[in-house]
């Protein structure tokens, strides 16, 4: 019987506790492997085996030249920090390669328009959150904020770890463009209280959030619908890395077979292969 092609995948930000659980749960998968593990130009990892940090032998070394690693593959996975985004989505756009990006936290670059106008020449997903069970709750507060009343008031919180840079969460926020648009309300309104604290009586329409960070809390994401005299509450607890990483991992080896366009994760969970 011959051997079955394996999808050849790049991992940029490698060393980071993505790209490592990336590397850890890649074996799950028969159908990928991953030839590429691209790191910061200061890794202190940079020349050695990417899987050595798990406590693995991938047998791919690190390095920081993207461009020299992607000839070589057929799908990349981003996770690594907002200020490499744009760098990583032209060297793959120049390449024309499939792109998954991971990283959140990112506001100037690249921008929305860059993101559209790379999806014309490479099939690119953005994800800010790659776990089935949480693309499954945006879909569900997607429904539920489109059958409540105005009446019902929109909550989101949300817990993660003492090093987790963003603030709210790109889940958090995702999950308030989920509810905004089940209101029909404009895009810029899902997220307009999120970079303020709250003082006063809350406005109407307005979608609140809660942040906590502290400890070694891998995700925790509520949305609370609360009316007068009833509340309901959507969440989603996880409690493993992994989980992120083996929805990443599905979805980068769906992603490299689609031609050029936009895609979400809702795509993996709902369209067919």
């Amino acid at each position: 019987m011959p051997e079955t092609k394996k999808t050849r995948t790049v991992i940029v930000g490698v060393t980071g506790r993505m790209g490592q659980a990336l590397v850890r749960t890649a074996a799950e998968f028969a159908d990928l492997a991953v030839t590429g593990a691209v790191a910061s130009p200061h890794s202190a990892a940079l020349g050695r085996d990417a899987g050595e940090p798990a406590g693995l032998r991938l047998g791919v070394a690190v390095t920081a030249d993207l461009t020299a690693a992607l000839p070589g593959s057929d799908v990349v996975i981003e996770f690594s920090r907002p200020q490499a985004t744009g760098a990583t989505l032209a060297a793959c756009r120049a390449a024309g390669k499939p792109l998954l990006i991971g990283t959140t936290g990112f506001t100037a670059q690249p921008t929305e328009a860059e993101l559209e106008a790379a999806s014309r020449d490479i099939a690119l997903l953005v994800a800010p959150n790659t776990s089935l069970g949480v693309t499954l709750l945006a879909e569900l507060v997607r429904t539920a904020a489109r059958a409540l009343p105005p009446q019902f008031d929109i909550e989101i919180l949300e817990s993660h770890h003492r090093m987790k840079r963003d603030a709210p969460s790109g889940t958090a926020l995702a999950l308030a463009r989920s509810a905004a648009e089940g209101r029909g309300l404009p895009p810029a309104e899902a997220t307009a209280s999120a970079g303020s604290a709250r003082t006063g009586p809350r406005r109407e329409g307005e979608i609140g959030f809660a942040v906590l960070r502290g400890g070694d809390v891998v995700g925790e994401h509520e949305v609370r619908f609360a009316g007068p005299g009833e509340r309901l509450a959507l969440s989603h607890e996880a409690t493993d890395r992994a989980i992120f990483a083996r929805g990443a991992l599905r979805a980068a080896l769906w992603l490299a077979r689609q031609p050029a366009g936009r895609y979400t994760m809702r795509d993996i969970l709902f369209k067919k292969q």
